[in-house]
């Protein structure tokens, strides 16, 4: 080839190069990728190393599974089921454990000049039941749900439990062989060690009551309890200290079918057992100088749940009408909503009510027949503001992921008010709702 012919190819390869290159050029910014801004040409060329002047604008997918919770499933985990068995009764106290504290993770070889210090403690709301079938106790904090065996002792078929003195003490009722004779059990609680949420062969050991006591009610504090006597012809009423002793006879009556509750140190109130057929009365007794008066009555289907402070009757009757009676005006008021009285409990300072209330209400005979189990509820949590008259639906069990059906019996409070526990008729087992 002759060097004319050599010049004239490489001018021809140069041209050929530019123009492919110049389409590339021209073509590749006049047509950008749809939604994005361009190819960084550096970039996709080199893997390894320089800046993509051009990231994506879409987020990256989350591949770890979590998906923020709805709000069903928020209501859901306030609500929640304590026991794995059903349960005779509980009792709610105070428990120290130890706190939890974040670990400090210390860099290394970094000098250690902080002297140990004991760990610190807190007191929590715990809650105590006994199971119904074997008498064996059960605990668990109120917080955080975590069922622990307590004692072995057995104890068949418990109908009724409380518990006494803060939590150390337990009663338990139940029939004897006969089927006839009711006993109660008082027993006294090991105590624990702190950060020993377990017990292994704990024995209860304790007394007896005398046999047929009919009627157990505990004090506020939980420190003593009022007990009725069946005595054929006529009922005694004794009071005694949580473990059975100091007993103290404050009360007889020849009438012989009575309800009694302690809603405070200087109240006892007495209340005739209900029926739709016949009117009810309740009775105020003094547990210290032991007078005995009447509140008021002449109510077919009369239950009530006296305040803490003694001023206010939460009272229904036969058509499950709910009202609160004024002791000492006398005055009544509608609480506006039906349901009974056993179905609720007071706020500390006798401002609130907390009731689980049926959706809907069978045109039976009440509360005979709920007393008999030929009516079960469904029920909601209502809170009843007395201040401003408002009573709002907290939540309906059977509605949120999870739930059950509740026919809601004994609400009970913690001490700061943030946890209500109560027991579902339908099964007796133990639930908790957080209020906070």
């Amino acid at each position: 080839m002759s060097k004319r012919n050599f010049i004239l190819l490489i001018i021809i390869l140069v041209i050929i190069l530019l123009f492919i290159f110049g389409y590339f050029y021209f073509y590749k910014n006049n047509n950008p990728i749809p939604g994005g801004e361009g190819t960084n040409f550096n970039f996709d060329f080199n893997p390894f190393g320089g800046d993509k002047t051009n990231p994506p604008t879409t987020p990256p997918t989350d591949v770890s599974g979590y998906t923020p919770p709805g709000e069903d499933e928020v209501v859901a985990q306030k609500l929640m089921k304590v026991s794995t068995m059903p349960i005779a009764g509980f009792g709610i106290f105070s428990k120290e454990r130890f706190k939890e504290i974040p670990t400090v993770v210390e860099e290394e070889n970094t000098p250690t000049t902080a002297k140990p210090v004991a760990p610190l403690t807190e007191f929590m709301p715990a809650v105590r039941y006994v199971a119904r079938a074997t008498g064996n106790i059960y605990q668990t904090f109120a917080d955080k749900i975590e069922e622990r065996k307590f004692s072995d002792t057995i104890i068949p078929k418990v109908y009724e439990a409380s518990f006494g003195n803060k939590g150390e003490s337990v009663i338990m009722r139940y029939l004897k062989e006969d089927d006839t004779t009711i006993a109660t059990f008082v027993g006294l609680l090991p105590k624990e060690l702190l950060g020993n949420d377990t017990a292994t062969n704990n024995e209860i050991k304790g007394t007896f009551l005398p046999e047929n006591v009919i009627d157990v009610s505990m004090s506020p504090d939980t420190l003593k309890m009022f007990y009725l006597i069946n005595n054929e012809n006529n009922v005694t009423g004794v009071t005694a200290d949580s473990s059975g002793s100091k007993k103290v006879q404050i009360f007889d009556s020849p009438y012989t079918e009575w309800l009694s509750s302690w809603p405070n140190s200087k109240l006892i109130t007495l209340n005739t057992k209900p029926s739709s057929f016949v009117p009810g009365y309740v009775y105020a007794l003094d547990p210290i100088t032991k007078n005995f008066i009447k509140i008021f009555g002449d109510i077919n289907g009369l239950t009530t749940l006296t305040s803490p402070d003694g001023k206010l009757l939460l009272y229904g009757n036969n058509n499950l009408s709910l009202n609160i009676y004024h002791i000492d005006t006398r005055e009544v008021e509608s609480v506006g909503v039906a349901t009974l009285p056993e179905k609720c409990v007071w706020a500390s300072i006798s401002d609130v009510l907390y009731c689980s209330v049926p959706k809907y209400i069978d045109s039976v005979l009440y509360p005979d027949s709920w007393y008999r189990g030929t009516v079960s509820f469904s029920d909601e949590i209502w809170k009843i503001d007395l201040n401003t008259g408002n009573a709002s639906k907290i939540i309906d069990p059977i509605s949120v992921k999870g739930g059950e059906e509740i026919d809601g019996i004994k609400l009970s409070l913690d001490s700061g008010e943030n946890h209500l526990f109560f027991v579902n008729k339908k099964d007796s087992y133990l639930w908790k709702l957080d209020l906070k």
